[in-house]
């Protein structure tokens, strides 16, 4: 009798203590962050998938997202609403509903909405960890749509020195102004 042999290893069996992660988009959720104006929801934090990777609801207001960037991980972005503005290494082009824009890891972007409308975006960033960075610089608001609380020019300024101290401890790099 000929023994069979496989040139693939086995999967593992399956890990019992990771658990199932359901998130509702309007539901009460404890990840809702007001960020640059911007309101993010982390549906999978890094903490439920091991670090692989997370997902984040973004609801970005017309004149909203963050200044030019770049960070050592992918960063895939799902338009679903509205039409968002992205610069990817110093050249500019719309996504639309139903559009999906991959940033390789360390290239220059950013995105804005230069519409008069609300965009939502999926973003899943891999591996995970802009999620702690968020929570961290963040503040706490009610609803995936509650805009966070506006900065006068002093709490702008140290909110500003908070993110560039803690960007590198996320392996992100701000880049000043388009």
């Amino acid at each position: 009798m000929l023994q069979q042999t496989s040139e693939y290893a086995p999967l593992p069996p399956d890990d019992l203590r990771r658990t199932l992660r359901f998130t509702r988009a309007d539901a009460t959720n404890e990840r809702y962050i007001g960020l640059v104006g911007d309101t993010y929801t982390i549906t999978v934090a890094g903490e439920d998938t091991h670090g692989r990777f997370c997902v984040i609801d973004m609801h970005v207001p017309p004149g909203g997202g963050p200044g030019p960037h770049r960070h050592d991980y992918e960063e895939t972005f799902i338009v679903l609403e509205g039409a968002m503005e992205f610069t990817f290494r110093g050249e500019k082009l719309t996504a639309l509903a139903g559009d999906t824009i991959n940033i390789p890891s360390n290239a220059p972007h950013r995105f804005y909405n230069a519409s008069s409308e609300a965009v939502r975006m999926i973003c899943i960033c891999s591996p995970a960890g802009i999620d702690k960075f968020f929570l961290e610089v963040g503040v706490p608001v009610a609803t995936r749509t509650t805009p966070p609380p506006r900065l006068d020019a002093q709490q702008m300024s140290e909110f500003q020195e908070k993110t560039k101290a803690m960007a590198p401890k996320y392996r992100t790099e701000l880049l000043g102004e388009a």
